[in-house]
């Protein structure tokens, strides 16, 4: 069951989403690429349908003044420059990207591009010269790790009797991803909790980080997203289950596929305010003068169905606690 209502979730973001279309948009066809690491968010899923919803409130509406060329390299990162030189040549004006990997293909190709999620610090990575001023191709919305896993490791507490050592996996090879690792794991340290790293780089890896944790069990763990890890969510979600393994991922979209609980920002409203961005961009504004923006709601998921299948009890305080909670 849901807690809010998503669509008034959506209507609340006023300021990015107004509920009058402008009238020039009319003026012309706009070409808009999405650019993603794991499938093409294409209009017609879920998450390409936030996408262009709200860029439908912004006056474009896909078939008569918008043409959505998406792309989607289904886990295979190296495919992502020549994805991108298709949406390139087929003349698209503005990306939307997700994903480190993606966003980095982007700025090679100097497409003005909008991050919708998921490229860990945009400053540390060199994608920006700074978020109040990126000063390239590049604009969009970023969190922060470091804040984000002191409220993971909290609601973990929540649901393990100790929380002496959380295992925390990641795609290495992702230096986005591996960033946001290393202030996770600092955060953790500086608690007092054991870090059981667990970098991976391919598929083939996972039946190592499994290995390791079999061996060396610890109370709970923290993934972090990325398309390596999301494209083998089940497998680590089928993991934690059989060891009655705490788990706590980055994105809610993760526990209505299986996973016990997430925290991180509202993809919805993270989506709502890149169409912002996409916007001012068609608009004639520049990538580089457009500030980076963090998101603003956070939402606690959790699934009780994984946790009944995991044989974990979900204390009623974690529960009211929750913005969703799927039975």
């Amino acid at each position: 069951m849901k807690r809010r209502d998503f669509l008034a979730l959506l209507g609340g973001a006023a300021l990015a989403t107004p509920n009058i279309a402008s009238a020039d948009t009319a003026d012309r066809v706009y070409r808009l690429g999405t650019i993603q690491p794991v499938v093409p968010l294409n209009g017609t899923d879920q998450l390409g349908k936030m996408l262009v919803d709200a860029l439908a409130q912004r006056g474009y509406v896909l078939g008569k003044n918008l043409v959505l060329e998406a792309r989607g390299a289904r886990g295979d990162v190296e495919k992502l420059p020549a994805l991108i030189d298709e949406l390139k040549a087929v003349g698209a004006e503005v990306l939307v990207s997700f994903g480190y990997a993606a966003t980095v293909a982007a700025k090679s190709a100097g497409i003005p591009t909008v991050v919708g999620w998921g490229v860990g610090d945009p400053v540390e990575t060199h994608l920006i010269e700074s978020l109040t001023h990126p000063g390239g191709n590049i604009t969009g919305i970023s969190d922060v790790a470091a804040e984000l896993t002191t409220k993971r490791l909290q609601l973990l507490e929540e649901i393990t009797p100790r929380l002496d050592k959380v295992a925390m996996l990641w795609n290495e090879h992702d230096l986005g991803m591996t960033l946001r690792y290393e202030a996770s794991a600092k955060v953790a340290r500086d608690t007092g909790i054991t870090v059981q790293a667990l970098g991976v780089r391919k598929s083939g890896d996972l039946d190592q980080a499994f290995a390791a944790m079999t061996a060396d069990p610890p109370d709970a763990m923290l993934m972090v997203a990325d398309a390596l890890t999301i494209s083998n969510s089940q497998r680590i979600f089928e993991f934690a289950s059989s060891r009655r393994l705490p788990a706590i991922y980055e994105y809610d979209f993760l526990v209505r596929d299986g996973g016990l609980m997430s925290y991180g920002a509202d993809v919805g409203e993270s989506l709502v305010r890149a169409a912002a961005f996409v916007d001012r961009i068609f608009r004639g504004a520049k990538p580089a003068d457009l500030p980076f923006e963090r998101p603003v709601r956070y939402p606690l998921a959790v699934n009780l169905k994984a946790a009944r299948k995991a044989g974990l009890d979900v204390p009623p305080t974690l529960l009211a606690l929750a913005d969703e909670v799927i039975e």
